[in-house]
């Protein structure tokens, strides 16, 4: 059996030190003492890539003792601009966001930067001008989209059309695609013929892969930017009687997703570990409390050289499913 081999990197790009490292002065020892807690708005909280970050984040807050306020956006920017609100109002002492809008979070961030309250952010970047962050954990996703560019063309030996699934206000989902983008043009005979967003969602998914087969009879290939964005899409390629002909590459590798790749339902799909990246997240804010600053221009990668072999054509799940 054929199978493509991934390589997951998750970076912690550090975009914002206060100076150079420092020890903790007494009244800083002192503080630490005290138990911190910290708000977290998630993006949403039904799709399970972000249970499990939610898992990986409580992890790292056992770890060091402190208290996590977690809530859902549910997609929705002005939910998790009055989460910002309300946690600056109860004096966190620190805020995690996966924002639900990379271009308009920044006036939130900038209010808690205002009240004096550190942010981070995990999984989805801030991408406005506005509003300071001390540091963001995620995956390659530049990467992740070269390498579902790698994949799609492996399975239309090298032809065909395909149309994206995409997400335009987050910024991971922004950068898949930029990756797609870029690595597809390495292979002259597969066709972008459309591109539309269902914002991450498997309904909305559904619908609009039900609108891109009907204006493209002749679709050989479908890159859904998350396991929803995928797995909607599969609905509708199952309707339409089109399942084993349309090949579908997804993005997380989320339980559900692996098993319709057993099932030869879904091509492939590029693997997160959200997990990791949630307990990583908690590790810089930590660090951050221990020292008030991390070195500037540091970047750490997490899982470097490890493999994974995802399975391209059904069959079963082989290497590290975490």
């Amino acid at each position: 059996m054929k199978k493509a081999v991934l390589l997951t990197v998750v970076v912690v790009a550090l975009l914002w030190t206060e100076g150079c490292r420092k020890r903790p002065s007494d009244s800083e020892s002192r503080d630490l003492q005290k138990p911190k807690v910290i708000g977290v708005s998630l993006l949403n909280l039904q799709h399970e890539f972000y249970q499990d970050l939610r898992e990986g984040m409580r992890k790292g807050a056992k770890k060091y003792g402190y208290e996590l306020k977690i809530l859902s956006a549910d997609f929705n920017p002005a939910i998790q601009a009055n989460h910002i609100r309300d946690f600056i109002v109860q004096k966190v002492d620190a805020v995690i966001i996966c924002p639900c809008d990379s271009k308009t979070v920044g006036t939130s961030i900038e209010q808690a930067n205002n009240a004096g309250i550190p942010v981070f952010t995990s999984d989805i970047r801030n991408d406005s001008p506005q509003g300071k962050v001390i540091a963001h954990v995620a995956s390659d996703n530049y990467q992740g989209g070269v390498l579902a560019a790698e994949l799609m063309n492996e399975a239309l030996n090298g032809k065909g059309n395909v149309a994206l699934i995409t997400s335009p206000g987050v910024e991971s989902c922004t950068e898949r695609i930029r990756g797609f983008k870029d690595k597809i043009k390495d292979y002259p005979e597969i066709k972008i013929v459309e591109e539309l967003s269902a914002e991450g969602q498997r309904d909305k998914a559904l619908d609009v892969a039900r609108d891109i087969l009907t204006k493209h009879p002749e679709l050989d290939g479908i890159f859904g930017i998350n396991d929803d964005s995928a797995l909607g899409a599969l609905a509708a390629v199952e309707a339409a009687g089109k399942a084993g002909r349309i090949k579908i590459v997804g993005y997380d590798a989320t339980q559900e997703a692996r098993r319709r790749i057993r099932d030869g339902k879904i091509y492939a799909d590029v693997v997160q570990y959200p997990k990791l990246m949630g307990e990583k997240t908690l590790d810089i804010v930590h660090r951050y409390f221990a020292f008030k600053a991390i070195p500037r221009e540091e970047i750490e990668h997490f899982l470097e050289g490890e493999q994974l072999n995802i399975p391209v054509r059904g069959g079963t799940w082989r290497g590290n499913s975490e």
